[in-house]
This record gives C-alpha cells, structure tokens and sequence, in this order.
C-alpha cells in the first residue's frame, strides 16, 4: 500500500497545477517549480534562486528561525539580518520574555524600553538560538523506500524516525551544521533542513511596551492595528564567524547578506512575500476534527483561559510588581485565548464544517472500489466519534490541570528531578537556579485563587469518570478554597524561603518520601498520572490510526483533484507565502483599509486604560512633527496588512516587496480571518505587518539609536 501511495504522490506532484492568490505556505527549494511565473504575474521582480539558491548568497541567508537549547527546530519565532554586523530584526512580542528577563522594578524595560547604544551594553540571553538555513533536500526516496506494505504506524514511525537521524547525521558530520528531517503532506513526502544555529544572540534594542505591546491584549489579533511590535537582537560568533557559546570573546555575527531596507512607501496591491518559520497549520483536517475544534476543544479551553486570565489581570491591575511578573505569562494565556475565539467565529461564518462534508461526500463516491482509498470518511467518522470525550478530558487535564496553576507544574517537575538524587549527591546548582527563577515571577496568593478556579471548572464541566482522585477529593472537605488555601499552606512549593532552606538542611539526603507527601506534588502526580494511564493510551491509539488515515486520506485528494496545487501544511520550517496589500471586509457594511498611521494612536490614547497609553514623548514628536523622512502621504505609517498565509511562527518575518527589500515585518492576524490554519479565506485572510518606516522613525526619533540606522543599508 505504501509504495503505491507513494508511486501517486510522485505523479501528482508532476502537475503544473493553479492555486487561488495569497493562499499557502511554499518550499523555497520549489518555488521555480510551482510558485515562480504565478509570483511573476502578481509583480515579483527577481528568480527562485534571488530567493533561494545554495550556491551564492540568496534571501534565505538572511532569514533567521529563533529557538531554545534543546529544540533548536522548534522556531519560535522569526528574524531577518538588517546589517552586516548580525543586526537581527524581529517582533517585540518575540524578544518579550528576554526583555523581562533582564527587567527589574528599577531597570524596568518591558516598560521603559532598552537600547545599547554600545556593543558592551547588548545583553546575553542564555538558552536562545539563530538558525541560520544552509540547503533543504528532499530525502523522500530514501524514507518511503524503507516502508514496506503492511508496516502498522508504531513501526512505521520507529523506521521513519531511525532513518531520519541517520540522514542527518551523515548530512553533517565533520561540519559545525545541524540536521532536522521533518514530514510534509501529511507524512507522505520528506525533507531534511540543514542548519548553521548560533548559541549567543544578545537585546540589542526594543521600545517600551507603550509602542512595542500598544493596544496590548485588547487589540491582539485585530485590525485596525497600531502596534510598533519590533525589537533588535544581534548574532555573536566565534573564531572564523563559527557557532559560539556565549563569551566576551565573541564578535557580531558577519552574515552572507542581509536585507536592504525600503524606504520609498507601499501602496495597496503592491505584490509582498513572507520569508518565515510558520509553525502548525491544519488544512486538510477532515469534518469529524473541525467540528470537535468548534463544539469542544475551542469552547472548553477558552473558558479555562478565561478564568485564568481574569485573576491574572486583577492581579496585574493592583500591583505594579505584579505587573511586571505576569505581563509575558499573561500575553501567553491570552494569546491562545483570543485567536480560538477568532477561529471558531471565521469556521462558522464560512461553514468550513459543511464546506468539507461535501468535499468528503465527493471523495467517499470517487474511492468506491479504489484500494486504499475505499471506507477512509467511514474509519474517520469511527475514529473521532471514540476521540470525542478524550479529547474533552484531555483539554482539562493539560489545561486546567497541568496547565492551570503553576504550582502543579513545578510541584512535579522539581520533585521528578530531586528523586533522580542519591544518598550521597549534593543539591545541584541548576536546582537552586531553576527554583529562584521560578520565583521571581511568581505569586502564591494569585496562583491559589487559579488553583481554586480550575478545580471549580473540572467540577462543573467533566462526569466523575473523567475527574483525576485527588481532583474529586478537593471539592469534598470544605469545598475548592478551602481546599487551595490549606494546599497552599501545607506545601513547601509554594515559599521560596521555605523551599530553599528545606532542601538546605536535607542536602546529600533523599527527599523523594518526603516530597512526595507534598500535597501539591499529590495534586500534580494525580493528575498526570490519570492522564498517562487513562486518557492518553486510548487517545494515542487513535491519533496513530488518524495519522495513517491523513496520509492515505491526502494522497487520495491529490489523485482525485489532479488539476489542483496542494502546499504542504506548516511544520515550523521555511516557507515563503506570497500575496498583495489591499483591505478586506469584516463585517456587512464594513470596509477596513490597509494602512494605519501615527494620527490613529493618538485617536486610541486613553490615559486612564493601560494599553493605551500612550508615553510622553511620541507625543511630543507628533505635535511638533518631528516626523524626519518616514512619511507618506504627510503622515508616519505604522502598521499594514495583505494577503500573505501566515502563521504562529511567522511572528517577526520579514514582509518583502517585489525587489526582496524589507517592508516590515509580520506580527499578527486579523481576527477575522485566523480561521486560515484550517480554512484560508483570500476575501478575509489577512496578516499584519508594522511598517518598516514606523521601526525606523521609533529608532531615529523616539530611542535616538541613529548608530543602529546607520549600520543598516537604505534604499528607496
């Protein structure tokens, strides 16, 4: 079956096929193929190998994917060199946790702003990663030729896995590069991205969070938008411009290239592409999936999030400490939060669920006698139908559970990790680290009321079958407050002090039996252990079958829409996406235009509203009109929007125009249209950008970080 399946593939991949404007997520390593006379005709001006070329020095040199220590593949983000000194552009939001990081009551830059205005000033961020793409291969042949028919998924993925690091081993040894094989179409082709990652990225510069976070929660993933969501890193390098821990020693980063830097304005349909990381979407799910993500996960982790975030804002509103310890904790919460309530409002508005029953009625007619595409929307509807309370229990059991107050998580991570210790070992230095970092953003009286919310919400919403023990014991003596409260007293993960001074006086001693009476690790062991042992078998048995089901279920589209482009979905690797400026239409009646300016947020100032305020100096600049040359049009731009298919991950790229100079860089979506994970709309679709002009202005004028201009290259 999987040869044959992938004898199809191959076959439909050999189509010159159409594909509606602005939607999809391309392999640069294909553009020539696929995108390049489409991308012609909008209005791009250079080749595929302008773009991407492992020979010369092309745009995708000059794309950066941010990671961590230990998943370096996983971007979180993206950046784009802006200089020759490793100059990395990206999103404020992006460097936001590092801005913390280096925060404090009286160096306090999440709302102060940072700018080094000398290299010894740039600030070290341990753990954050560039990866730096060098060539993709298409390593296809080599996996599907191991895979046999009748291979079952759990051997498939060990084969699949056993071959992929091979692959990349043999792809990098004796160089300093890393390796990373990774599923496209749905598991039925393969790719493997070397890297160059550097290991000492340093802040450089980022506006105050009255810029780089202005609108905040309230404005996130919407449109009209006037967010400077920007930031600047800068790469460092060792000996011979090599990867390089962090050291004194080290030097910027000497790129390949870099991005040119547009000055010269943009105009509605103007063509523009988006150079980045996305990290997940979800096209071709089936019916069965995008109605539980409509009638069950959305709904019920939104709820859980509500509840989080309306005791996180409380607490944020009475305290500035408090402020300053949750703002990155709470812009995570609600992220998710705002964009499923988003998704669930585009799905419905477009029936995607009816859109892709009919899809599946007209596959379900075609596959009749066609081995193995026969009875797959049969095995699908089976297959969600045994997922549907899983999935459900699982949401609170991550969400609300796990996921929910953090003395859960950190209860049991921190006691796993001290039962590994013998008799004779010492505390380790890492442990005293990872406690007072835990620490100093946390507060115990503001997690115990979360405590007591999630415990109220698995109560009401999840039958006793699905309540972990411990979490059906809580609500029976005294009720869920009284509950947190004494779990709260009683646990030592909830004071530093008593913490650290307990783990002091047991040094070189066990102290698995004795935390593990803990009350909050108690809380933490039972539900994890409920998830591991109840929820999560059955619901990975049935991922495995879907898994298989996707791949057949994809390949079997492609055959029977031959004249139809298929893009793989994301997977946290480098895509290019494609699509013009140009507004869009809400709601009847609505019409919103592409471009914002700095008029618009003093329209927004609201002094009395902290996502609206608006700092001193801006506006100072505005009544003078101290605008320099970043105008257009007698005003300053700061954000704009276009057709361009992004993603999570996409955060920081690089928005180019049809010459591959930057015009800002992508941040967001409209609420509208992030639906497009599953279901991409071009009426509605829209990413949003800040304005390379407003990043410019905010440097020259607001931060007078001239030297930072200077390093880059303009052009009109």
């Amino acid at each position: 079956m999987q040869k044959r399946i992938g004898l199809m593939w191959v076959v439909a991949l050999l189509f010159q096929l159409t594909c509606r404007a602005d939607e999809g997520m391309w392999i640069p390593l294909l553009l020539k193929k696929y995108n390049l006379e489409e991308m012609q005709r909008q209005g791009f001006r250079l080749t595929a190998e302008d773009v991407y070329d492992i020979n010369r020095a092309a745009l995708k040199d000059a794309v950066v994917g941010l990671g961590r220590e230990g998943r370096p593949f996983s971007h979180f983000c993206t950046g784009e060199l802006v200089s020759r000194e490793g100059l990395l552009l990206t999103n404020h939001h992006c460097a936001y946790s590092l801005i913390q990081a280096h925060s404090t009551l009286t160096d306090n830059y999440l709302k102060d702003g940072f700018w080094a205005y000398n290299r010894p000033d740039e600030l070290a961020n341990p753990g954050i990663t560039a990866s730096i793409l060098v060539r993709i291969e298409d390593v296809t042949q080599q996996i599907n030729g191991a895979l046999t028919t009748g291979t079952n998924e759990k051997e498939r993925a060990a084969i699949v896995e056993k071959l992929s690091r091979k692959l990349e081993e043999e792809a990098v040894r004796g160089t300093d590069l890393q390796a990373n094989v990774k599923p496209y179409f749905n598991g039925n082709q393969y790719f493997m991205s070397v890297f160059r990652i550097y290991r000492d990225v340093r802040l450089v510069g980022a506006p105050p969070s009255a810029i780089g976070k202005f609108g905040g929660d309230t404005d996130n993933w919407t449109w009209p938008r006037h967010t400077g969501d920007f930031a600047f890193l800068r790469i460092y390098a060792g000996k011979e411009n090599a990867p390089a821990a962090y050291s004194p020693e080290n030097v910027p980063y000497r790129p390949a290239t870099h991005f040119k830097i547009a000055t010269g304005g943009v105009r509605e349909g103007d063509f523009t592409f988006v150079f980045g990381y996305p990290a997940s979407t979800r096209e071709y799910l089936p019916s069965f999936a995008a109605e539980q993500l409509l009638e069950i996960e959305n709904p019920h982790k939104t709820a859980i999030r509500t509840a989080k975030l309306k005791l996180i804002d409380q607490a944020m509103n009475s305290d500035e400490l408090l402020r300053l310890k949750y703002a990155a904790k709470a812009a995570g919460v609600a992220n998710s939060w705002k964009k499923w309530q988003g998704e669930t409002k585009g799905l419905t508005r477009f029936g995607t669920v009816e859109q892709k029953r009919r899809l599946e009625a007209e596959f379900k007619t075609w596959a009749v006698g066609r081995v193995p595409y026969d009875g797959v929307t049969d095995r699908y509807e089976a297959l969600y139908r045994e997922r549907k309370e899983l999935i459900l229990a699982d949401a609170y059991a991550l969400e609300a559970g796990l996921g929910g107050a953090e003395i859960i998580a950190f209860a049991r991570s921190l006691t796993d990790r001290l039962s590994e210790m013998t008799e004779n070992d010492l505390l380790p230095a890492s442990v005293d680290q990872q406690i007072r970092s835990f620490f100093k953003n946390y507060d115990a009286a503001t997690d115990q009321k979360i405590l007591s919310e999630m415990l109220k919400l698995y109560d009401r919403q999840l039958p006793n079958e699905w309540k972990p023990e411990a979490v059906k014991e809580s609500g029976q003596k005294g009720g869920y407050d009284a509950y947190a409260a004494h779990l709260f007293h009683q646990s030592f993960f909830t004071d530093s002090t008593r913490l650290l001074a307990c783990l002091e006086r047991w040094k070189g001693v066990p102290l698995q039996e004795k935390l593990k009476k803990d009350p909050a690790y108690l809380l933490a062991s039972s539900i994890a252990d409920f998830r591991t042992l109840r929820i999560s078998p059955p619901l990975r048995e049935i991922e495995n079958q879907l898994r298989e089901l996707d791949r057949v279920w994809l390949a079997g589209l492609m055959e029977m829409q031959p004249d139809k482009r298929f893009y793989a979905d994301a997977n946290s690797t480098l895509r290019v996406a494609y699509g013009k400026i140009g507004g869009y239409s809400p709601a009847d009646g609505i019409y919103y235009r592409p471009f914002t300016t700095l008029s618009g947020i003093l329209e927004k100032e609201d002094p009395e509203i902290y996502d609206y305020r608006v700092p001193a100096k801006l506006k100072e600049l505005y009544q003078r009109k101290d605008f320099g040359p970043y105008m257009q049009d007698g005003e300053v731009p700061v954000c704009f929007i276009a057709g361009n298919h992004t993603t999570g991950g996409n955060s920081g790229s690089p928005v180019l125009n049809a010459e591959g100079h930057l015009i800002g860089v992508n941040f967001d979506r409209a609420w509208e249209g992030v639906m497009s994970d599953v279901q991409y709309e071009p009426s509605i679709c829209r990413n949003i950008s800040v304005d390379i002009r407003y990043v410019l202005f905010i440097v020259d004028k607001f931060a007078e970080a001239g030297h930072l201009i200077r390093e880059m290259e303009l052009v009109e």
